[in-house]
């Protein structure tokens, strides 16, 4: 019996494909363990038992994006957190790392433990942990062509999908126009009026809430339904007319099948869920980081599938002068949506196997 030990916590774009691995890997060795590693104040701690998975928890090291005084406790918040990792790295056959803040201590613990360590990145631009981590493995795979350093000789895996989305984009295969019209009804909507899908991220957005709340009327005013996220910290605006805002989706594949339009952030799992299920979106990447929202789209733009703003465009005057033209754009996009990443999940799999045994 094996033990696989997955390092990606913090938001979901992190877990969900990480989750997403270890069940196919699972079905494929079903007398195997998977241990997740994380932090306390990560959304794995809500995520990853849901699922039925075992979570340990290793001290976070924190690192601001400018300059401060607290960057002076990072090599001792470092070297706790690869002490912990150790314990649990060290009984481990192989570790599977999908970036964030947990993966970097768990790749320096692997790499002290002499385990296996199989990386996936699956943003456009590789994160600093997935790059550290790539310094002691060759084992590599990314969603997306890199173009240079070590990624760029990566296996070209896709993003492994959420069961939920890959589910529905198997069954609705068969017939994409009836597959959205009755995920439509389902969520409550008619279904020949048009629905806009918005959403900032796992956690929602203050700044495209704020838009969105300002442009309640011209969504009224023109006969179009709303579904907004606007994340469970957030307040919960009033529902107006075919304004129908909610603290989380639950029903996410729904989502994404039902909605004529898209107003979203770009990030990894955002785009390559989109990419399943999607019609057509408006990505409005988030302004800090590394720029790798914006890259995570550009696939989509060049399929017609998709346009990006950055987000100091994005204003309620935007919404009231483009929404229109969305949505037209929306109407001649592909009914169907795209196959791509169903098979991500299993390729990470034979990878990681791959490591491990050789």
């Amino acid at each position: 019996m094996a033990t696989v030990a997955l390092a990606g916590g913090g938001t979901a774009g992190h877990i969900e494909p990480a989750l997403a691995v270890a069940r196919q890997w699972l079905k494929t060795n079903p007398s195997d363990n998977c241990i997740f590693l994380g932090t306390k104040s990560g959304l794995e701690n809500s995520l990853v038992p849901a699922a039925g998975f075992e979570l340990r928890l290793i001290p976070k090291v924190a690192i601001s994006r400018t300059p401060s005084i607290s960057w002076l406790r990072i090599p001792f918040d470092l070297f706790s957190s690869v002490v912990s990792a150790i314990k649990v790295v060290k009984n481990a056959d192989v570790l599977v790392g999908f970036g964030g803040y947990v993966s970097a201590p768990a790749y320096l613990a692997a790499a002290i433990s002499r385990t296996p360590i199989v990386i996936h990145e699956a943003n456009a631009k590789p994160g600093w942990a997935n790059r550290l981590g790539a310094l002691f493995t060759s084992h590599l795979a990314v969603a997306h062509p890199v173009d240079q350093g070590k990624f760029s000789d990566a296996l070209l895996a896709g993003l492994p999908l959420r069961s939920d989305v890959a589910n529905a984009a198997v069954t609705s295969a068969a017939n994409w126009g009836k597959a959205r019209t009755e995920a439509k009804v389902r969520l409550g909507f008619p279904a020949d009026v048009p629905l806009v899908f918005i959403m900032g991220g796992s956690q929602g957005s203050v700044a495209i809430n704020g838009v969105v709340q300002k442009s309640v009327s011209t969504f009224n005013q023109k006969g179009i339904s709303v579904l907004h996220s606007v994340g469970k910290l957030n307040a919960l605006p009033a529902l107006v007319g075919g304004y129908k805002p909610v603290a989380y989706v639950d029903a996410m594949a729904d989502a994404y099948l039902a909605a004529d339009l898209i107003i979203a952030r770009s990030g990894a799992v955002t785009c390559s869920e989109f990419r399943a299920l999607g019609r057509y979106a408006l990505f409005v990447p988030l302004p800090i980081g590394n720029g790798e929202q914006f890259v995570n789209a550009a696939s989509l733009v060049a399929d017609g599938r998709a346009e990006v703003i950055d987000q100091k465009e994005l204003t309620s005057e935007f919404i009231a002068t483009h929404i229109d033209r969305l949505l037209k754009s929306a109407s001649q996009a592909p009914i169907d949506g795209d196959d791509q990443d169903l098979d991500a999940a299993q390729k990470i799999v034979a990878l990681t196997e791959f490591a491990f045994k050789s």
